[in-house]
């Protein structure tokens, strides 16, 4: 991965990712975090509610300390977070699981 493909996509997932690190830490201890999102058979966490723990860390780095791992879960991050604004239901979404899964992965979609 070159320097310009890691920039693109630092830039794109400081735009997907509008939640704060404290921000995220806070919404992922709440009891509305933690029952939305699809769970790995066997685990108790959902991977939303895992990524969104990973993004806290991403973003405490500081960016010269990201490894190719970094910017594999930050690519993951973008992709998920379009593909769910896609599929954004009718109405008042705020105390709905499609907003909830999205803010456990660092995207508060209220903040737009």
């Amino acid at each position: 991965m070159d320097e310009d493909e890691k920039k693109e996509i630092r830039a794109e997932f400081g735009k997907v990712v509008n939640m704060t690190p404290s921000a995220l830490e806070d919404w992922l201890e709440t009891e509305d975090s933690q029952r939305v999102g699809w769970t790995h058979e066997g685990e108790d966490e959902s991977v939303g509610h895992h990524s969104g723990r990973r993004i806290v860390e991403i973003k405490r780095k500081k960016t010269a300390d990201y490894d190719e791992g970094d910017y594999g879960h930050m690519k993951k991050v973008i992709g998920y977070v379009h593909r769910h604004l896609a599929q954004r239901p009718d109405g008042d979404v705020r105390d709905t699981k499609w907003r909830y899964s999205l803010m456990n992965w660092g995207h508060d979609p209220l903040e737009d």
